[in-house]
């Protein structure tokens, strides 16, 4: 009805409205205005920013009338269904926004755990199984083994494929982050998770169409690695367009466990079929993510406008209550830079300027060069853990291959307890900086544990992963947020959004670089044996710590200077 009372066919008089006689010319545009207003929420009808006419003319198209029609078709029927018309609406849709986002990087996860899980498949002890009547098995003791990783170097094999497949995604990561803001998020990421599930499926086909071309499996994971590129940027973006600059350390410390979820629920489905038919165990979680993909083209809402509701607050005092004012915290190479603040979170960038941001630039913000090399040795370790800790556990106990696959999802869980610890840690300390140079420093205790008492029995190993996960994977998922809250704060980046994806993909794909090169050490070095994999992976959370001394010290001096100030008081 509000639509009707602005139509030009109503003017206002002295004390009321009066109908004017429409026309035979504007009949069409009565009709137009219901079924414009049919479409349109009540709220949203009467939030509208439009003054009724007061001299019979047409007034101007509304804007966010316009943008109503941004909003997805399976996101208009459920404004229909449950959506609240209150004021609500914006917290409603900030939850439903967080909940989709950790849905997508689950499948992610989950569909890039598959080869870890069935590397101890390919390659196998085929000694207990009864060999086929007509075969030698004395000739061939990898007659079970997939062609061609039945090889003495399988190790090497099996590192060329993971270094094609995240050397492919970390290149991937720097254009995704410059094409995601530049595209609609919806349409990039269906189009990203849609092509990650169907190279995902493709190598799972290779049991049912009988392939053993070495070459084939590399082209999978290099075009699998460039479109599993496309997630990071578009859901980190995604939260940065609801949420601005809020800080909310805890429930984004829940959130980034999407990782840890991914990995566990990876390695369990693809545990179900490693031992009958490996194939499945790449078919199945391609389905998954495909199938995702379709949905996130139904149900994403990319901004806030396109749902009528007011951009997210970016302006603000984001410190902890009793945390230290920004002006007391200076730094040359960084610029003003608040490190008291909880970094346990998706700090996004505040939207204002919304013109992209070039590489270069990106690169010329202070932090982002540092930040990214900690978070390459931080990476490698983890993913070395991802990809190699199946064959381990399968080296050092014995166990059935779906048993290591259940095994090494532990490590994953331990990775969710010490993201969030770290995140609350952070978040009551305000030094993300001084909480993973601690997780680093223990890290190494943790490493020597597990090389030397992994084997000893099942309970034992259960213990040390779950313990090692907490310690490794924590500061990984902490530095992954921080360094979007520190680079949030600089003032370089004020009132611009679209930069957020691009200093992410540069973050992210640094990082994805050691996830490439880490996998790739270990299984190069496991042929020397397992001790010395574990020694450079120890070496590797060393040089990570060492990237954040700079910033250890200045959190160190501010919480000082801090002390001083409330003694003097």
């Amino acid at each position: 009805m509000a639509s009707l009372l602005q139509a030009p066919w109503f003017s206002k008089g002295r004390s009321r409205f009066r109908p004017l006689i429409p026309s035979a010319h504007n009949a069409r545009q009565i009709q137009l205005v219901m079924e414009r207003q049919y479409l349109v929420d009540t709220e949203d009808a009467s939030e509208s920013t439009e003054f009724l006419p007061t001299d019979g003319r047409r007034p101007p198209r509304s804007k966010e009338r316009r943008r109503t029609n941004q909003a997805p078709v399976g996101v208009l029927i459920l404004q229909r269904l449950c959506i609240p018309t209150t004021a609500n609406r914006a917290l409603w849709y900030r939850v439903y926004i967080l909940v989709l986002t950790f849905i997508f990087y689950v499948t992610y996860h989950l569909s890039r755990r598959p080869l870890s899980i069935v590397k101890t498949v390919l390659h196998q002890n085929c000694s207990p199984l009864t060999p086929p009547a007509k075969s030698n098995p004395a000739e061939n003791e990898t007659w079970c083994s997939w062609k061609p990783f039945e090889q003495s170097n399988n190790q090497e094999l099996f590192a060329v494929l993971d270094f094609a497949y995240w050397l492919a995604y970390a290149f991937g990561m720097f254009f995704a982050g410059h094409i995601a803001e530049r595209t609609n998020l919806r349409h990039f990421l269906t189009f990203g998770m849609m092509g990650a599930g169907l190279f995902t499926i493709c190598f799972g086909m290779a049991q049912i169409w009988e392939i053993h071309s070495f070459s084939y499996f590399v082209a999978v994971q290099i075009f699998g690695g460039i479109f599993q590129s496309t997630g990071w940027p578009s859901v980190v973006t995604l939260v940065g367009n609801w949420f601005g600059k809020k800080r909310l350390g805890l429930i984004f410390g829940v959130w980034n466990s999407h990782t840890s979820v991914g990995n566990i629920l990876g390695a369990v489905i693809a545990g179900v079929w490693v031992n009958q038919n490996w194939g499945y165990s790449f078919i199945i979680p391609g389905l998954i993510i495909l199938v995702t993909g379709l949905l996130a083209n139904l149900f994403v809402v990319e901004k806030p406008e396109d749902v009528l509701l007011p951009q997210p607050d970016h302006v603000g005092d984001n410190r902890l209550p009793g945390a230290p004012s920004a002006d007391c915290l200076r730094t040359e190479e960084y610029g003003q830079v608040d490190v008291q603040k909880s970094d346990s979170d998706i700090a996004v960038i505040s939207v204002g300027d919304n013109k992209p941001i070039s590489i270069p630039r990106a690169l010329r913000i202070p932090g982002v060069v540092e930040f990214s090399v900690c978070l390459f040795f931080a990476k490698a370790v983890s993913y070395t853990f991802l990809l190699w800790l199946p064959k381990y556990i399968k080296s050092v106990s014995q166990v059935e291959n779906d048993i290591a696959a259940d095994l090494s999802a532990i490590f994953d869980a331990g990775g969710i307890v010490g993201g969030i610890v770290a995140g609350v840690v952070s978040d009551a300390t305000g030094a993300s900086a001084t909480v993973c140079g601690v997780m680093f420093l223990l890290a190494a205790p943790s490493l020597w544990l597990i090389m030397v008492y992994g084997g000893y029995s099942i309970p034992v190993l259960i213990a040390l992963l779950l313990f090692g996960g907490l310690i490794i994977s924590g500061p990984y998922a902490l530095i992954t947020t921080a360094v979007s809250a520190d680079l949030g704060t600089h003032p370089s980046l004020t009132g611009n959004a679209k930069a957020l994806a691009t200093v992410t993909a540069i973050i992210d794909g640094t990082g994805s670089m050691g996830a490439a090169f880490g996998p790739l050490a270990a299984g190069l070095i496991s042929t020397r044996g397992w001790d010395a994999v574990f020694y450079s992976l120890t070496a590797a959370q060393l040089v990570a710590l060492m990237c954040l001394t700079r910033l250890i010290y200045r959190e160190i001096r501010g919480w000082l200077a801090v002390r001083r100030e409330v003694r003097n008081l």
